[in-house]
């Protein structure tokens, strides 16, 4: 059976042509660590970190190549970020979109006297930037929104969110991890303080990998959330205050960011509009094919002018979790059904406690692909109606 991977909202698969091969270059050729040691190998590893950073700032147009900082993860990105700028008596604001990744650190941080608002969006995950005025407070620091809904694919207005944080005197954060490697992101144009990233979606690369790009200003005005060993000031027991030292304490992951350069070189090579474009055209066959199914309700827009490849359906009647149970044991279709880690974004769209069975197409997927899909979507539906009866 052909296996058709449609969960690169997840995790893209397969990783970009040469990852495997960069990773495993590492572990058998180099094995060094970073900012330790001043022989070949690790001067080595250590120029293929700059060289990652250079291409990460080139592809958000950031020109602070060291304030490009590596974490294992966009989880741990943001929270380095929330957890560092908002302090008790803080206000935050979100939008209704977010993913766990945003409401879990600031659901920690109300515990302790950090406030938040939720700006609600539209029944297809749209938000509105005026919307933003209303829950403007005396102490309101940041306002964090996802650059794309990761249940339904809705992109959210980031630039007019920008400009209304600067006029605010807000600090901006952006969650890029269903958009970095597919939308075009410029750090300035968005009038970002700081972005977090990930590495293994998009942007084609392994797990354990991510950061965030963050702004001079702010990064001198927040501690780290972790410190430790960075080979650097080890006179001082203080952590070094200058950057990415300051927030990169411990041993980084070097295979997957070795693993990262050759994925970042691939989506170089491509362009990020032709991923794109091909994106977008797999996703309108999906569209319209899921659409043209009795009883498969579409969460969010149903065209693909302002959306991702992310496409979640809501099947009317059905175990969500048996259609993709089924997709997977009789046609090879990996898809993931449920909350994905974002029940705010659900009951936006009206589709909690059910949840949805998510499909994202990537840019390794075929037409093939997604026709063979929604054939065996209505083979699935017709079958469970039979047996519902």
């Amino acid at each position: 059976m052909k296996i058709i991977y449609l969960d690169n909202g997840a995790t893209s698969y397969p990783k970009a042509p040469g990852v495997g091969d960069a990773v495993k270059r590492f572990i058998d050729d180099i094995g060094s660590n970073v900012n330790r040691s001043g022989y070949t190998g690790s001067l080595a590893a250590e120029e293929v970190v700059f060289e990652t950073r250079e291409m990460l700032g080139r592809l958000f147009n950031f020109e602070l190549s060291e304030n490009i900082i590596f974490t294992m993860n966009i989880t741990y990105g943001l929270n380095f970020l929330l957890k560092g700028l908002l302090n008790p008596g803080d206000h935050c604001i979100v939008s209704s979109m977010e993913h766990n990744a945003v409401m879990r650190p600031l659901m920690q941080l109300k515990e302790k006297g950090v406030e938040f608002s939720r700006a609600m969006c539209d029944a297809t995950g749209r938000l509105d930037p005026s919307d933003l005025y209303s829950h403007i407070k005396q102490n309101t620091k940041v306002v964090v929104v996802t650059h794309a809904s990761n249940v339904c694919g809705t992109i959210l207005p980031v630039e007019e969110i920008g400009r209304f944080c600067e006029k605010k005197g807000i600090i901006f954060i952006i969650d890029t991890a269903q958009t970095a490697g597919i939308l075009d992101m410029d750090f300035k144009k968005i009038k970002a303080d700081a972005i977090a990233f990930t590495g293994h979606k998009g942007l084609l690369g392994p797990q354990g990998t991510g950061g965030f790009l963050i702004s001079h200003e702010i990064a001198q005005s927040i501690d780290s959330l972790i410190s430790g060993g960075t080979g650097s000031l080890s006179e001082y027991e203080e952590q070094p205050p200058y950057m990415p030292d300051k927030f990169e304490a411990g041993t980084m992951n070097l295979p997957g960011i070795y693993g990262l350069n050759a994925a970042l070189r691939y989506i170089e090579q491509i362009g990020i509009d032709a991923i794109r474009e091909k994106e977008l055209e797999l996703t309108e066959m999906l569209l319209e094919g899921l659409c043209s199914i009795k009883g498969a309700h579409i969460a969010g827009l149903k065209e693909t002018n302002g959306r991702t490849a992310v496409v979640s359906a809501d099947f009317e009647g059905l175990d969500n979790a048996e259609v993709a149970h089924r997709l997977d044991k009789y046609y090879g279709i990996k898809t993931r059904c449920g909350l994905h880690c974002a029940p705010s974004a659900h009951r936006t769209l009206g589709t909690f406690p059910q949840g949805t069975v998510r499909f994202c197409p990537g840019h390794f997927n075929t037409k093939e692909d997604i026709k063979t899909t929604i054939t065996s979507v209505s083979r699935i539906l017709k079958d469970l109606r039979c047996t519902v009866r």
